[in-house]
This record gives structure tokens, C-alpha cells and sequence, in this order.
């Protein structure tokens, strides 16, 4: 039996919570039962917890260093012991969150007007920053290679921004996927930025591979945190791995002197070394956990829609679920959910590709299934409505009077 508790609900209501006190912002309703925002309404693993607080009872919280053995050894214990990976504690940087690492990474690997490649559909944040930083995104469709090579090799195309595992659909790249794109950024020169914070919710039998093991001499580098996984984005906190020495004293200096980021937060140091030392046990009960609520899910979608064939994700706890073969009009969807079911589930459209949904099931299962009945009958009065029109054109049409030729 499992010493942690995912069952037991978390009230976070009044904690400042983007997903809870404040959905009103994205969905214009207040009040909403969220799955929306990639965080997890769990506690976080407990000797995350108990490091926190004997760190708080010290007392004094003054400016701290991030490049330090106790730091630094637990990011190289955890690729070691995790994800079968060395890492060169020379080659890590710190940063305060992965989206700040892609927008200074962007900076010293591209110029304004370059092109960035990136799969669809696609983590919001991505073309938001490749926007604000003068670079033009590049989308391609997630299996298609051909478009993927083309788009590289256009001349101005500079960098490949990868999401892996992949958000939203969960995809993990398998090592000859990996090895495929390595192979072409490096003959078309090609820069790549790798997101791997979702790397450690792999499940059995996929395996995530750190494109560290890709990469080879090329400029690349792994942007991760172990916010993701150990429930601690509020800490703030990332850190980046970079193959390229110079590309790492660059950015290392863009941190320090141009924007006066290189003190991190100490606790968020402390939650990822006691993440990385003691969490592995509270992470894989996380994980059977999480796989349990989207078998729940997948054993619901089958039940009262097998057309969709929807299967779970190899990574993550976000249901990417395509409802293109029930004609759902994704605006009246979003009405019956909000102002009927009073959920919010967050459209395909966020993510570049309508007619989907992303439902965040990293809750307790009491809540997911709520989640998951709120959309299921949602999709039941559409399909009932969408036949009540057909069977009305229907009847229009064979109530109107046939039209003969004169004789």
C-alpha cells in the first residue's frame, strides 16, 4: 500500500492559484471546476516538503548561488539514475523558468526574421516567445517528416524548438526519431532547443531520451525543471543543459550582467536537490497514479464513444483528445461546458488544432471523473442536438413538393 496520498482533495481556493482563483481570466466565468494550466493539484512529495521547511527554520534567506555541488550532483545524480544519461556539471546554467532559457537561447542562436521549427499542435508559450522575440514560427505537422526537412532546410531556418516529451499530445520520440532529427539539423545547421520538462512522466514501455544523448558537438541544449514532475512550478527554477561552451559563457553573461538573474530563489534550489535525492518514490506512486486517471478516461471515452479510439498518452497527465469524428463544433462545446457543466477544459484552438480538447487529469480520480462526465455529457446533448437538425432537414425535405418537367 502507498504511504502518499493522491485521493484526498486539496482545497486551493484563495492560495493565489492561476488554475483555481483566477480561470475567470482565460474562460470570462468565475467559479469554474479547472483542468486546464499543466499543474497538479496534489501536494508536492513530502521530503520536498520537510527540506523546505527545515531550510525556512534557518531563518536567514539571503542571496544564494545555484552553481554548487550539492545544486549541481543532484541533477547529475538524477540523469544517471533516471534517464541512463551523463551529464557534464560544467555544461549546466540555471535560469528561472524554461521559457526564459528558449527566449535567451533564441537571442544568441538566430537573428530577427529567422525561422524556428516547431510540431503541431503546440505549447501556447512557443509562439508566443518566438513572436515577442522577432523570430518566425515555423509549425509542422507532428508525423510529417517531409515538411519537417523541407522547413529546415529553407536558408533562414535557424533553430529547432522541440518539445519532449511532447506537450500537448504526450508523444515521446523514440531513439530513432531523436537520431533521425539530429542527423538533419546538423546537414542543415541547424541550432536545437529541446523542452524536456514533462521527460520524467514517461510511462512503461516508452522510454525518454535526453536529446544530450543526441546531440553530439552541435549547439543544443535540454531546458528542463523539476517543477513539472514534483509539483513545484511556484518555487520558480530551471535549469538548461548546453553542449557549446561558448554558447553557455554567452548566455551565462546575458543572466548575470544583462538581466541580473544569476541569485536563484534557494528554495527552489533546495526542492530540486531534494526532488532528485528522496523524491524518486513519491514520483513513481505519481506516476502509477496518473496512469490509472487516463485509463479511467480512456475506459470512459470507449464506453460511450469508441469511434474516437482514444488511447492514453506516453507522457504527461494532459488527455489530448481529438473530437473531429463527432462533428463537435468547438464554440458550442466550450458553451456547454462553461455556462451548463461549469467546467473549463482547455480548447484544441489554444494549441493551433480545433476540434480537440486538453483535459488536465493531474487531480485526484474524484475530480477527473467529474471532469471527464462534464465533457461526456456535454458531447451527448451536441450529438443529440446535431440529429434533432438532421432529422429536422429531413423531414423538410421530404415535405417539400416534387418539381416535374412540363409536359
Amino acid at each position: 500500500m502507498t504511504r502518499y496520498d493522491f485521493d484526498t482533495p486539496v482545497d486551493r481556493h484563495g492560495t493565489w492559484c492561476t488554475q483555481w482563483d483566477y480561470v475567470q481570466d482565460r474562460f470570462g466565468v468565475p467559479d469554474l471546476l479547472p483542468f486546464t494550466i499543466s499543474d497538479m493539484d496534489f501536494e508536492t512529495a513530502p521530503e520536498i516538503v520537510a527540506a523546505l521547511r527545515e531550510r525556512l527554520e534557518h531563518g536567514v534567506l539571503g542571496y544564494s548561488r545555484w552553481r554548487q555541488d550539492d545544486f549541481l550532483s543532484a541533477i547529475v545524480h538524477w540523469y544517471a539514475s533516471r534517464h541512463a544519461t551523463d551529464v557534464d556539471p560544467e555544461s549546466v546554467v540555471y535560469a528561472p523558468s524554461v521559457v526564459y532559457q528558449v527566449s535567451q537561447l533564441l537571442r544568441l542562436w538566430s537573428r530577427p526574421g529567422d525561422g524556428v521549427v516547431a510540431h503541431t499542435p503546440m505549447y501556447d508559450a512557443f509562439p508566443k516567445t518566438v513572436a515577442a522575440n522577432g523570430r518566425r514560427l515555423l509549425g509542422c505537422p507532428l508525423h510529417d517528416w517531409a515538411e519537417f526537412e523541407r522547413l529546415l532546410a529553407l536558408p533562414d531556418t535557424a533553430v529547432l524548438l522541440l518539445c519532449s516529451p511532447h506537450n500537448p499530445t504526450g508523444r515521446v520520440w523514440s531513439a530513432h526519431e531523436l537520431d533521425r532529427m539530429a542527423r538533419l539539423c546538423a546537414r542543415y545547421d541547424v541550432a536545437v532547443i529541446s523542452d524536456e520538462i514533462h521527460s520524467d512522466l514517461a510511462y512503461t514501455p516508452h522510454v525518454h531520451r535526453p536529446w544530450a544523448r543526441h546531440g553530439g558537438d552541435g549547439r543544443w541544449a535540454v531546458l528542463t525543471s523539476a517543477s513539472k514532475s514534483f509539483n513545484i512550478p511556484a518555487l520558480t527554477g530551471s535549469y538548461g543543459i548546453v553542449g557549446d561552451p561558448s554558447t553557455r559563457a554567452a548566455y551565462l553573461r546575458q543572466l548575470k550582467d544583462a538581466d541580473g538573474l544569476s541569485s536563484p530563489a534557494v528554495l527552489s534550489l533546495v526542492g530540486h536537490i531534494a526532488a532528485y535525492r528522496k523524491g524518486a518514490p513519491w514520483l513513481d506512486a505519481l506516476r502509477g497514479y496518473l496512469a490509472g486517471n487516463l485509463a479511467m478516461v480512456a475506459d470512459r471515452l470507449h464506453e460511450e464513444f469508441p469511434q474516437l479510439g482514444w488511447e492514453p498518452p506516453q507522457a504527461g497527465y494532459l488527455a489530448w483528445v481529438d473530437l473531429r469524428p463527432l462533428g463537435v463544433d468547438d464554440d458550442a462545446l466550450q458553451r456547454e461546458l462553461v455556462e451548463v457543466e461549469k467546467v473549463a477544459i482547455m480548447p484544441g484552438a489554444t494549441y493551433g488544432s480545433p476540434g480537440r480538447v486538453r483535459l488536465n487529469v493531474g487531480c485526484p480520480r474524484s475530480k477527473a471523473e467529474a471532469g471527464v462526465e462534464a465533457l461526456v455529457r456535454a458531447l451527448r446533448r451536441l450529438g443529440r442536438a446535431k440529429d434533432a437538425r438532421a432529422a429536422d432537414a429531413a423531414v423538410d425535405q421530404a415535405a417539400r413538393p416534387s418539381r416535374r418537367p412540363d409536359a
